[in-house]
């Protein structure tokens, strides 16, 4: 991998990790409302759910686990 592939997987997950907080506070503040929408609190969870994934599939490509 290239430095400047490095950086740009840097850059990208900063940008998911960031995302992935947000995500975090709007699910948090979304739960603490009486009578929010369980539709919509279901694909933010979702969401959040493929940014984890995502952000682990980039680590992992940037360092991979290698087994000697």
């Amino acid at each position: 991998m290239t430095a400047d592939e490095e950086r740009e997987f840097q850059d990208l997950l900063e940008h998911l990790r960031q995302e992935h907080r947000d995500l975090d506070i709007a699910i948090q503040a979304l739960q603490d409302m009486p009578g929010s929408d369980q539709l919509q609190l279901a694909r933010l969870k979702k969401r959040k759910l493929q940014l984890r994934d995502r952000i682990g599939y980039i680590e992992d490509q940037i360092c991979p686990d290698i087994i000697a």
